[in-house]
């Protein structure tokens, strides 16, 4: 088959294609999410895994690659569940003794503002991440997200409140 085939409206690219159009801007979607380079790659992989087990449905959609951002999406959040739990286990476990990491003298503005987004409730992360990395429409966004265009309006518009509040405080110390 072709790279590329029109199947009635749709166009059906293949896999190998679609991937390689693709996972730049995934990783970089799953980094900002997840703060992690490796951990974006696992995401962005895993993300790309179960779109080409399903390639035969996936592939005539519109646009496939809202369905691998959105599982993205949905997977940095069972990621951020997980490694919570890992910390509060490390913390109990190691309740005797006390470990200090020591953080970068100054971070970059960016990866500040990428931490302040990190922390702010998960869909609020998304929508700002699909939205500003991804260069999304609000009504991307929300297919992606499968919420409306309205609702990915309203995560945004609270997100950017809280990270004006939170970059604001951190430039007053």
């Amino acid at each position: 088959m072709p790279d590329d085939v029109t199947l009635g409206s749709a166009s059906h690219r293949s896999f190998p294609t679609f991937y390689a159009s693709e996972i730049r801007s995934v990783v970089g979607l799953a980094y900002a999410l997840s703060g992690s380079r490796a951990a974006a790659e696992d995401l962005a992989q895993d993300a790309f895994s179960a779109a080409f087990v399903r390639w035969d449905r996936v592939g005539v959609y519109d646009n496939p690659g809202a369905f691998v951002r959105r599982v993205v999406a949905n997977r940095s959040v069972s990621l951020f569940r997980r490694q919570l739990r890992e910390a509060k286990a490390m913390v109990r476990l190691s309740n005797s003794r006390q470990h200090y990491v020591s953080e970068p003298d100054l971070p970059s503005p960016a990866a500040e503002l990428w931490a302040a987004v990190r922390k702010l409730p998960k869909r609020q992360a998304q929508v700002v991440a699909l939205h500003y990395l991804d260069g999304l429409s609000l009504a991307e966004v929300g297919s992606v997200l499968g919420v409306s265009k309205e609702s990915a309006n309203t995560h945004l518009r609270r997100a950017r409140q809280t990270l004006a509040e939170q970059l604001a405080y951190l430039e007053e110390q």
